[in-house]
């Protein structure tokens, strides 16, 4: 089944093979790669031209084979001045004769291309994982140090005619870096890279760069979300979160006196920040042992931030388990449309910063007596067989829709669409239910205080 794509993300795969067209020219590519945090962010700008008066109104962008295990997200835009200012493109997840084993998209231009493309065009990818913990195990006084290794040339199926690389680091201290090709020159937390000239498609040269990077690694190993709609005017959401340190792992004992002291690596997380809805209210924070007293609660700008602290702090290779739930007003989210109604929320919520999401189940509880139940998401989502909920009062059961994601990050926190038919006349029939069953057992009681059980009559004074 192919799934439709809202935001530009991906879609399914395109029926048939897609072909290179070699008139196609990257006239000039400025590449950047960002890791100032766990994740590995790269940015491309690219000029295109059309060679020999040919037309296109699509480009392929191929991923880097070291690195599409790790592909996250992908989105394409002609760059403006800001991302308000930029046109969001079209990008479809294809397949190329002869690289099938390679992830390929297939980016829309705004416009027919003839010539020199006079808009450039800024293809963002997010990888997960991408830095490697080395070494893999330190001490609680050691700083953390990761290794990225990919490809240092824009890795595309077009010829090249210039090209420039940026590199950037959470830290200055460098243990090592590629020193060639010439020319290369390192300034604090950035290195830079050339410009080549004349690069010819598909040329890899090894990038690898080992530095300090204290960030934190978090990944949430799996994400349990419960939505319960209500048109009584609430939905509940509640959270079920595995998360684990993924960085380095502690070697040797944890000492509590010298993590007090401050003498402790900074890659070890003590809190982090999660923000719900503006409209949430009734949070609640927990885990098997009972409620965390620890955590904060304040309104920001268009949310509401909760500090959870969990109850020790993580350290590579720990892991914690607690749960995250609030309430808020129905009108917020649900929308009418027509004789439908649109639950609009987000899939997940911002959990912490630059987050991972591993592995995501999503369930969603619609009224009892809902139909025709369809789901928009702005990038790829499996749908599991729907389920049946049961809560008091309840004669069919509610219907459940099951969604599983992975490998999530922050650009994934967008709204879906969930479109259903629901009768309203729905709404009183737990109501109509409760009068019923009063009504019939005062009826009974009636009937039983006014009749005369007894054998025999007693006689009249």
């Amino acid at each position: 089944m192919r799934a439709v794509l809202i935001a530009c993300l991906f879609v399914g795969l395109a029926y048939g093979q897609d072909t290179v067209n070699h008139a196609i020219v990257n006239a000039d590519v400025d590449r950047t790669l960002d890791a100032t945090s766990q994740l590995l962010k790269v940015t491309e700008l690219l000029t295109l031209e059309v060679a020999g008066g040919a037309s296109v109104s699509s480009f392929l962008y191929f991923v880097e084979p070291t690195l599409q295990d790790h592909l996250a997200y992908i989105e394409a835009r002609v760059a403006g001045k800001d991302k308000a200012s930029s046109k969001l493109l079209e990008v479809k997840e294809t397949k190329v004769k002869g690289h099938e084993t390679i992830k390929v998209f297939r980016v829309a231009l705004p416009a027919a291309l003839s010539g020199t493309s006079n808009d450039k065009i800024r293809v963002y990818t997010v990888y997960t994982h991408a830095q490697v913990p080395h070494p893999q195990e330190i001490t609680q006084l050691e700083q953390q140090l990761v290794q990225i290794r990919t490809n240092l040339y824009h890795y595309s199926p077009y010829n090249t005619r210039k090209q420039s690389v940026k590199v950037l680091l959470s830290s200055s201290k460098i243990e090592s870096y590629s020193k060639e090709p010439k020319p290369v020159s390192e300034s604090g937390k950035e290195i830079k890279y050339g410009p080549y000239q004349d690069i010819p498609p598909f040329t890899a040269i090894p990038l690898s760069v080992h530095f300090e990077n204290s960030s934190p690694f978090l990944t949430v190993t799996n994400l349990l979300r419960w939505i319960e709609v209500s048109h009584w005017g609430n939905i509940a959401f509640e959270e079920t979160i595995d998360i684990a340190h993924t960085g380095s792992k502690l070697k040797g004992t944890f000492s509590r006196l010298d993590y007090q002291r401050g003498l402790t690596s900074k890659s070890a997380v003590a809190d982090f920040k999660t923000h719900l809805p503006a409209s949430a209210k009734d949070i609640y924070y927990r885990d098997e042992i009972g409620n965390i007293s620890s955590s904060h609660v304040r309104k920001i700008l268009n949310a509401v931030e909760v500090e959870i602290k969990p109850r020790f702090p993580l350290f590579g290779g720990w892991k914690t388990h607690y749960i995250l739930g609030y309430n808020s007003p129905s009108a917020d989210f649900l929308l009418k449309s027509g004789g439908n109604f649109v639950l609009q929320t987000r899939v997940v919520d911002h959990i912490y910063a630059n987050q991972v999401i591993d592995k995501a189940t999503v369930k969603i509880i619609l009224p009892e007596g809902s139909t025709n139940i369809e789901i928009h998401a702005p990038f790829k989502v499996k749908r599991l067989p729907d389920e049946k909920h049961y809560t008091y009062l309840d004669f069919s059961g509610r219907p459940v829709v099951v969604l599983e994601l992975e490998n999530l990050v922050d650009e994934h926190t967008q709204p879906i669409q969930i479109k259903y038919a629901y009768d309203r006349m729905h709404l009183f029939f737990e109501p109509l239910l409760v009068i019923t069953s009063f009504a019939l057992l005062f009826a009974v009681v009636i009937v039983y205080v006014r009749f005369d059980f007894s054998i025999a009559k007693s006689k009249k004074e």
